[in-house]
């Protein structure tokens, strides 16, 4: 990146740590613009105009989202200040959650492509789910302005793993049907582990796809049963057992009784009109992340 060319950078503007990346960002480089959470995505599209050949968001999970979706399939490179309460996708991709050194690889770092998956027109770069977590979240979101993070997240959880809700749902992949009922589907890209200390993470070189779980029965004491069987010997031992079943997919088809279905995408809900379709799109995005290279490794084509 030529010194010339400052680099449009981002800034959620009601993130938690904004003045940490402000300052992380004052270097010369960056041609930095706070933006409410709401605005991101368009405040993007409109500086793509002048086409510039790299961006920078600064921000958590759903900032990056708002980020991803508006540079997908574009010839522009995206670089990331994990500057939010969740950063996974920094995580993932080996971006640096210390501000100072991640300004320093947005601004030279190497690109390379990553997948992501896409429902009702939404791109999402990490996970989806439908089902108990949503209902989690959004009881987290209301208790969270007195509560705290920490505190609404442990009051959620067991809200959420009490009550159990349960939806109806036909699922259809690779024009097989099934219909069943279950308190939680989770959609992720690319192969995810089940097993602690990297819960949630990406599988290490791990399929490409999304990866698909859908978790059957009610009972409380079957799914602790399940969760703890998924955690301790990890997915595929706990896809044989009758409550999880798990796939890696190109896309599927999930069909509610309901017009519109309130799902999450990266940490974030939003409402989307029912079928509801999942599809995998591979190389989507162009990601700066840190040159392993210098250190006599290989940066990898794609994540």
């Amino acid at each position: 990146m030529e010194n010339a060319e400052r680099i449009p950078a981002f800034v959620n503007s009601e993130s938690g740590t904004a003045e940490g990346a402000r300052d992380a960002l004052a270097t010369g480089s960056f041609d930095v613009h706070e933006v409410p959470a709401a605005e991101l995505e368009a405040r993007i599209l409109e500086t793509l105009g002048s086409n510039p050949r790299r961006i920078l968001i600064a921000g958590g999970d759903g900032s990056i989202r708002s980020a991803a979706q508006a540079v997908a399939g574009k010839d522009v490179e995206l670089a990331v200040l994990p500057s939010g309460t969740l950063n996974h996708f920094a995580k993932d991709h080996g971006i640096p959650t210390d501000l100072d050194e991640a300004a320093r690889v947005a601004a030279a770092g190497v690109v390379v492509t990553a997948d992501a998956g896409r429902v009702g027109g939404k791109l999402f770069h990490g996970t989806s789910s439908v089902g108990a977590y949503v209902a989690f979240m959004r009881t987290r979101e209301k208790l969270e302005p007195r509560l705290g993070y920490r505190l609404s997240t442990i009051i959620a959880g067991i809200w959420t793993f009490i009550r159990m809700p349960t939806i109806s749902v036909e699922i259809e992949i690779e024009g097989k049907k099934q219909t069943l009922r279950t308190p939680l589907l989770f959609i992720a890209v690319g192969e995810r582990e089940v097993q602690l200390p990297t819960l949630g993470g990406r599988v290490p070189d791990g399929r490409r796809g999304l990866h698909l779980m859908v978790v059957r029965g009610r009972k409380r004491a079957r799914l602790f049963f399940l969760a703890l069987d998924a955690v301790a010997n990890g997915i595929e031992d706990a896809s044989r057992q009758p409550e999880l079943d798990a796939f890696i997919v190109d896309g599927c088809k999930i069909t509610m009784r309901r017009k519109h279905a309130r799902i999450a995408l990266d940490g974030e809900s939003e409402i989307i009109d029912t079928p509801l379709e999942y599809r995998f799109e591979r190389d989507i995005l162009r990601v700066v992340v840190a040159d392993t290279t210098k250190d006599g490794g290989e940066a990898s084509p794609s994540v």
